[in-house]
């Protein structure tokens, strides 16, 4: 009895990360993805205008269902590129910072606390994409005149997969959704799946940067809505005068699903795609659950 009341006050006046293992807080999807816009005014009639989304409480701010996605009006931090940063929605971001922490990932010393409740802080992935996580109260599910109501996936550029695993799988959980290339044996896309959801991450797989112009970045740096038919997608487009001559039309792409590309004035690509797959995918088999229309 004595050793079982020693042992008891030990963990007493041990740091809780001795006494236990800090538990990792769900990753349930995007709260939004954020891009730098050289003019507010473009950026508004494709976001709110072609697009149809609502713009939020803030200018630049444009909504998609529960999350959104941001138009900063401010200079590039590494120019060509023009992502600024991509955020993923917690219900517990001081619980994430604590468990990054306790995984030996640089974090800051606080969350933020914004007026309206929302709690979120930043970081580098181990490449130096800038992303967030973000516990916010529920936004109201809008729609309206919106081309889509959810994100499904952000692609960024990645040049290590090996290393970018180590943070996205082995410390936050990712996991494999699917993969694939241009060409066989070759991968040049990697779908790395939230570990509490169904959307995803996208490894734009690179090899040299001296190839990697302003507009390449546009094209691998991206953001992609979900929709459940491209062709009515496209129809609505075209209504609101797209111009499919410029920018192609619908396509398969090779995990099985229709998409459909559109650029914003700065040349960021905006992907649309179907939810599911209606053609065996080339390369690799689904690995997880495919996203659904109905979801946040």
């Amino acid at each position: 009895m004595k050793l079982v009341a020693c042992v008891i006050a030990l963990l007493g006046i041990l740091p809780m990360g001795a006494a236990q293992k800090v538990r990792r807080p769900p990753i349930t999807g995007f709260s939004h993805v954020a891009f730098y816009s050289s003019s507010p005014i473009a950026a508004k009639q494709f976001y709110a205008g072609l697009l149809g989304l609502e713009p939020g409480e803030r200018p630049g701010l444009y909504i998609v269902g529960r999350q959104s996605i941001e138009a900063e009006a401010e200079k590039p931090a590494h120019p060509p590129s023009l992502l600024s940063h991509s955020a993923f929605a917690t219900p517990d971001a001081e619980g994430m910072r604590r468990y990054l922490e306790s995984r030996g990932v640089q974090v800051p010393v606080k969350t933020n606390h914004e007026s309206n409740g929302t709690r979120w802080f930043a970081l580098k992935d181990p490449e130096g994409h800038a992303i967030e996580f973000v516990q916010e109260s529920v936004r109201p599910r809008t729609k309206g005149r919106a081309i889509s109501s959810q994100i499904i996936h952000a692609g960024f550029v990645v040049h290590d997969r090996a290393l970018q695993d180590k943070f996205y799988r082995d410390i936050l959980g990712f996991k494999l959704y699917w993969s694939g290339g241009m060409e066989d044996g070759h991968t040049d896309w990697v779908a790395m799946q939230v570990p509490d959801g169904r959307q995803w991450i996208e490894y734009m797989m690179t090899e040299n940067d001296a190839q990697l112009s302003a507009q390449l970045l546009g094209v691998l740096n991206h953001v992609s809505l979900g929709v459940s038919d491209i062709k009515a997608a496209a129809k609505l487009l075209r209504a609101r005068g797209w111009n499919p001559q410029e920018e192609g039309e619908p396509q398969m792409g090779k995990d099985g699903k229709w998409q459909l590309n559109v650029y914003d004035p700065d040349g960021t690509r905006v992907e649309l795609m179907e939810f599911r797959p209606v053609e065996k995918p080339c390369c690799s088999r689904f690995t997880g659950p495919h996203p659904e229309e109905s979801a946040p």
